[in-house]
């Protein structure tokens, strides 16, 4: 059964797809949120995760699901096959996408059963399921590699710099014009918090580190779609698009 903050959630879904959360549609107040709460994120993960079986069932290769305020879609490639293959189901006015991709999962996965049971062939059950769903023309579904530095965030913070600042060619110069200016208002010398300078310290040294050694962790995905890969039978949350890059 939802819960009141899950309907309301539901209730305040928006049309455009800026500015909107993307586990529930509920419009966000500000361009940097991605979600309206953890909870909601992790709430349409669960669902997601916990029917995976289906796209096992399905041989599915790569699956994307998303969502606009009167449709789910469920877009999957096989392993078998480069076509894409789109389950499209009406949204419910009282009902979060987490709902209706629970809802619609169900619907999917006895309709395979009831035929495997009839037929007594996984293959044919898939292929039957296949067969209800949009067939789509030779565009595969192809993830992008999204990159990003090895870095924490709170050293850029103490630094008071921004992701973009790793990009630039003086990065070195940059870190530590930026340590200089942040260690003369905070060095005990000056009246300034020990612990607080410790920080900025610390945060120089790692900083400075990474620009002489640029270290990057790397995973599939795409910027405005949950994502999974049937290598790994998990569903990955949408990237920031301005991770995005080959």
């Amino acid at each position: 059964m939802s819960t009141a903050s899950e309907r309301k959630c539901a209730l305040q879904r928006v049309a455009s797809p800026l500015r909107r959360c993307l586990s529930c549609g509920t419009s966000l107040d500000t361009a940097r949120r991605r979600y309206c709460s953890v909870a909601c994120r992790q709430r349409l993960r669960y669902q997601l995760n916990l029917r995976t079986g289906l796209l096992r069932a399905l041989n599915t290769r790569y699956a994307t699901f998303y969502f606009t305020g009167d449709v789910i879609i469920l877009d999957i490639m096989t392993s078998d096959s480069w076509y894409i293959h789109s389950f499209i189901h009406a949204r419910r006015r009282d009902a979060t996408p987490a709902e209706d991709f629970a809802r619609m999962a169900n619907r999917l996965g006895k309709a395979w059963w009831a035929e495997k049971n009839r037929t007594r062939r996984r293959y044919l059950a898939s292929s039957f399921l296949l067969d209800m769903a949009r067939r789509g023309g030779g565009e595969a579904i192809r993830p992008v590699v999204i990159s990003r530095p090895a870095v924490a965030g709170s050293a850029l913070a103490c630094l008071k710099l921004n992701s973009a600042s790793l990009d630039t060619p003086e990065l070195k110069k940059l870190i530590k014009s930026a340590y200089r200016r942040q260690a003369k208002a905070h060095h005990p010398d000056a009246g300034g918090d020990a612990a607080v300078f410790r920080r900025i310290h610390h945060a120089y040294e790692e900083l400075l580190g990474w620009a002489e050694n640029p270290v990057f962790t790397r995973r599939r995905g795409f910027p405005d779609k949950w994502f999974y890969d049937g290598q790994r039978n998990r569903w990955v949350q949408p990237t920031p698009a301005w991770q995005s890059g080959q």
